[in-house]
C-alpha cells in the first residue's frame, strides 16, 4: 500500500497540485465530488454551496488534466453549466503538456429532457461537445443536438457507461473526468469504470434529506479504494482515493 500524503493545500505551489493528481495511466475514470461532513452531495439542493475557493482550485486542476469532463444532464441543468472554459493560466498549462487548450463537455442524458441546444454549453462551446444517449432514443429528439454536438448512442433505455467510455477513448478522449450527479456516479460505480474518487468534505453539517454522491443502480459489490493524500485547507479535507488494485 503506498504512504499517504498530509498537506496543507495553501502551502502547495500549482506544480506542487498538478503533480499530486498525475494519473497513474493513460486511460483513467476520475470522479470528482463534495460533501457535507455528514454525508450529504447538495446544499439547498445545489453542491456548489457546500464548496469553497480551497475546493474550487483542486477542481480547476482536475478539469485542466482531463481530455473530456463528463457529467450528467441533471447536474448540467441544476447546477447551471455554460460552455466549458479554463483561465489563461490553465490554458498555457495544458498547452506546454501537448493538451488542447479546454476539455471536451460530454452531456450523458437518457431523454435529453432539459437540455436545449441552443443553451451556451453548445453555442458557445471552445470544442464541440458531445451528448451521450441511449441508442433507442427517438431521432425526433436527437436531431436537434446533431447540429451543435456530436452524438454518442450507447444503451437501451438507458445510458450505457462502458460502451459509451470505450467511444470517448476511441476518440482519443481517454483522461475521462466526471463530475457527476449521482446517478451518473451510481452507474459508473456499478459498471466498474470508476478508477478514483477525488472527494471534498466540507466541515458542515447539513442534516437529513439530501441525497448521498452516488445514487440509482445498485452495485453488485463493494469497490476497495486506497486513500493516496489527504489536503487541508479552511476546514475542508480533500481526499484522493484510487481503486486498490492500482500500482503507481
Amino acid at each position: 500500500m503506498a504512504e499517504v500524503q498530509f498537506r496543507k493545500l495553501d502551502e502547495m505551489t500549482d506544480d506542487e497540485v498538478y503533480a499530486a493528481y498525475e494519473p497513474p495511466a493513460p486511460d483513467w475514470l476520475r470522479v470528482n465530488f463534495v460533501s457535507s461532513a455528514d454525508g450529504a452531495a447538495t446544499l439547498e439542493g445545489l453542491s456548489g454551496p457546500l464548496s469553497g475557493e480551497q475546493d474550487k482550485r483542486v477542481f480547476k486542476v482536475l478539469r485542466a488534466r482531463c481530455d473530456v469532463l463528463l457529467t450528467g444532464s441533471g447536474t448540467v441543468a441544476a447546477e447551471g453549466y455554460g460552455p466549458l472554459v479554463l483561465s489563461p493560466e490553465r490554458m498555457a498549462w495544458r498547452r506546454a503538456h501537448g493538451l488542447p487548450e479546454v476539455p471536451v463537455m460530454a452531456v450523458a442524458s437518457r431523454s435529453l429532457a432539459g437540455l436545449d441546444p441552443q443553451q451556451g454549453l453548445f453555442t458557445e462551446a471552445p470544442r464541440r461537445p458531445i451528448v451521450v444517449v441511449p441508442a433507442d432514443l427517438p431521432e425526433t429528439q436527437v436531431g436537434p443536438f446533431r447540429e451543435v454536438a456530436d452524438v454518442i448512442a450507447a444503451g437501451t433505455g438507458a445510458v450505457d457507461y462502458a460502451a459509451a467510455v470505450d467511444a470517448l477513448r476511441e476518440r482519443g478522449l481517454r483522461q475521462i473526468l466526471s463530475e457527476g450527479g449521482p446517478r451518473v456516479f451510481g452507474d459508473l460505480i456499478a459498471a466498474d469504470l470508476a478508477d478514483e474518487l477525488d472527494l471534498t468534505l466540507s466541515p458542515l453539517l447539513v442534516g437529513a434529506g439530501p441525497v448521498r454522491i452516488a445514487e440509482g443502480r445498485a452495485a453488485d459489490a463493494a469497490r476497495p479504494l486506497e486513500l493516496r493524500h489527504v489536503l487541508e485547507a479552511g476546514g475542508n479535507l480533500i481526499l484522493r482515493y484510487l481503486r486498490d488494485s492500482t500500482d503507481e
